[in-house]
């Protein structure tokens, strides 16, 4: 048994991780409904999706696209890439020019007007991610972020269409809950799609900023 807790801890953990959940589903929830259906219409109009993170949000950065890519039977494969897999590219990235240009480089290699961009950090602080959001927003492709704590500097940037920030202090629960986000938007894409609401051909004009600080 754990230190500091008793026969029902993991019960009470658990509690802990729903409520978080639950808080995060609750207050964005309208805010998630948008970015999705936003998504489905980019990937209606033939657009893809990179996924980009930094230490455990990369493995979440991994997942996501595993889930649009590989979403079990039934549903509609999507393409989807995490741009955090090619070690080469990232050394020589890295080594050469920049930590910090590791996805804005990619994304200005891979990316095209109408496709999407998930970038997933705890702090909000990940220059790289910065920088590839930058770099994303100026081609034309549909922004979506998540972090923890107060946002960062991503709560600061002009260049991220729906920013969703889990207001945490503990960086599990930060993680459950962005694990929450980003697989609610799955969901709600993958029903966008399915039923046939989603409609090609987003534009800047109708994407919103969705941007949630929660009390």
């Amino acid at each position: 048994m754990s230190p500091g807790t008793n026969g029902n801890g993991d019960t009470m953990l658990a509690a802990r991780m729903g409520a978080q959940s639950r808080e995060v589903l609750a207050r964005d929830g309208d805010r998630l409904e948008a970015c999705a259906s936003a998504m489905a219409a980019a990937f209606a109009s033939g657009g893809r999706l990179f996924a980009i993170g930094n230490g455990g949000s990369c493995t979440d950065a991994a997942d996501l696209a595993s889930l649009f890519l590989y979403p079990g039977p039934g549903r509609r494969a999507l393409p989807a890439f995490a741009l955090t897999g090619d070690i080469a590219v990232l050394t020589a990235l890295s080594n050469d020019v920049s930590f910090d240009v590791v996805f804005a480089r990619q994304i200005a290699a891979f990316g095209r007007r109408g496709d999407v961009v998930v970038g997933l950090s705890t702090s909000g602080n990940s220059t790289n991610l910065v920088r590839a959001f930058d770099e994303a927003s100026r081609r034309g492709l549909l922004t979506v972020g998540v972090a923890g704590y107060e946002g960062g500097v991503m709560a600061e940037l002009g260049s991220i269409d729906h920013l969703f920030v889990v207001p945490a202090e503990s960086v599990h629960r930060i993680q459950e809950a962005q694990t929450t986000i980003y697989h609610t938007l799955w969901e709600l894409t993958q029903g966008e799609l399915t039923t046939g609401r989603a409609r090609s051909g987003t534009s800047r004009a109708t994407r919103g900023r969705s941007w949630s600080r929660g009390s």
